[in-house]
């Protein structure tokens, strides 16, 4: 057999694009050779925010194409669903072309394997016709995905119905060692009938791939991997090159303002990619970092769209303790040692970023899988704190001030938070589970 050829194609937003550059890097410098594709649109973007210009990463072991979403160039991607029709009427039709000319030009290695993100499963429906293998890499945590797996067994049980809602307010476990979760935090929480329906659907695709990889450890979710034997944790993939997918040019200067600070003084606050904060609780939360008094780093998006963040700040608000960036490098950020904590949306990415950083957590979700990633932080793992709304549906000031200096300077937070990092990194250190999975996972593609 020649060198392993992956064909990756991420959901072309943020939050899937990274963690399948990073396993794309991971494959890369395991030898194997990888295609990476982007629509038009998003290398468009990719490259105006001053990603690597290149075509190849990784001396040429990654190559990256493009095909059209099929929406209008001036349509709004932001909203997922229309992005989702769009993809799965125009882009199944074009792939088996793209893999004919990749492997025309390649030869000696023809593609071995495509590897999707969730609701990508269109693509390994083409590569099942096409006699490829095929794979998911999950960017979400392995209970999130559980829990969409078991959406017939949760629909059969009465447990939710057949749009996705629960039945009635209770806790259930998925299996006797997840911990109990809230039915109101399933991760298709707030979905429309349509898209919930869009879901079953996908689960259901998704079983054409032999693996589903998850970028997570066998210690941070254990009961997670007694669901489905396709089930392969190979995370926490951390590569250490530059972020060459990211859609928004990132401001650097803060790591030098981080300098600055005084060891673990710093509050940072992000809310990735995709959540979009209403007016009075954006200036809410900006009256609450000048009330900490403490040196904060607070990551504002540039607006996506017209519609977007265009948030004002109140008149009263000073933020001369404080940096404001629109879009920041977070890993190395989280890894500073000026930083205190971590105001999140607990999307998985930050998530594991935090983790990986050791940096305790203030959780505030907002959708998906947020909420279910809150309560392994809070509850299971120990290394963070919720924060709780007032009775007009607002995270006060008081709240979030009260919060941080209970989180700020917490010995036991802090030495949990250390111990889980540990830990967490071993895994895909020389000899860890991840690493050997990961090994496993290589071999069958080879």
């Amino acid at each position: 057999m020649g060198t392993p050829h992956f064909l990756v194609i991420p959901l072309p937003v943020q939050g899937h694009v990274n963690p399948l550059m990073q396993f794309s890097q991971v494959l890369a410098k395991h030898g194997c050779k990888v295609t990476f594709l982007h629509t038009e649109f998003n290398h468009k973007r990719a490259n105006t925010a001053g990603a690597s210009h290149d075509n190849n990463h990784e001396g040429s072991q990654i190559k990256l194409v493009t095909l059209p979403d099929g929406l209008d160039p001036e349509d709004d991607r932001s909203d997922v669903l229309k992005l989702l029709l769009s993809m799965n009427s125009t882009m199944p039709a074009l792939l088996p072309k793209l893999i004919e000319d990749i492997n025309a030009l390649d030869v000696e290695d023809k593609i071995t394997c495509v590897v999707v993100t969730i609701n990508m499963g269109w693509a390994l429906e083409v590569a099942h016709k096409l006699g490829i293998k095929g794979a998911l890499l999950c960017p979400a945590s392995a209970t999130s995905l559980a829990s969409a797996a078991c959406i017939p067994r949760l629909i059969e049980d009465g447990i939710i119905d057949s749009e996705g809602r629960p039945t009635k307010k209770q806790e259930i476990q998925l299996s006797p060692d997840i911990p109990m979760m809230d039915t109101e935090n399933f991760p298709w929480r707030g979905f429309n009938k349509t898209f919930f329906e869009h879901l079953e659907r996908e689960m259901q695709t998704l079983e054409l791939g032999d693996w589903w990889l998850c970028n997570t450890t066998k210690d941070l979710e254990p009961g997670a991997f007694s669901i489905s034997p396709k089930f392969l944790p190979i995370g926490p993939l951390m590569s250490n090159e530059s972020n060459n997918s990211s859609f928004w040019q990132e401001d650097t200067a803060c790591l030098q303002w981080l300098d600055q600070q005084p060891p673990q003084s710093v509050v940072y606050v992000a809310f990735g990619s995709l959540a979009i904060m209403e007016q009075n609780q954006f200036q809410e939360l900006a009256l609450a970092l000048d009330l900490l008094n403490k040196p904060f780093l607070w990551v504002v998006r540039p607006s996506n769209d017209n519609k977007g963040n265009n948030n004002a700040y109140p008149h009263d608000f000073v933020g001369s303790k404080g940096k404001i960036v629109g879009w920041a490098p977070q890993k190395k950020i989280l890894n500073h040692p000026s930083i205190a904590c971590f105001i999140s949306h607990c999307g998985w990415n930050s998530t594991l970023e935090g983790v990986c950083s050791g940096v305790p957590f203030l959780c505030w979700p907002f959708f998906t899988d947020q909420f279910l990633d809150t309560s392994y932080i809070c509850d299971v793992w120990k290394i963070g704190l919720g924060l709780d709304k007032d009775e007009n549906g607002l995270i006060s000031r008081g709240e979030i001030r009260k919060k941080v200096e209970k989180l700020v300077g917490n010995e036991e937070v802090k030495a949990r938070s250390l111990k889980l990092k540990e830990k967490t990194l071993n895994s895909v250190g020389e000899g860890g589970q991840s690493s050997k999975n990961l090994n496993m996972f290589i071999n069958w593609a080879k």
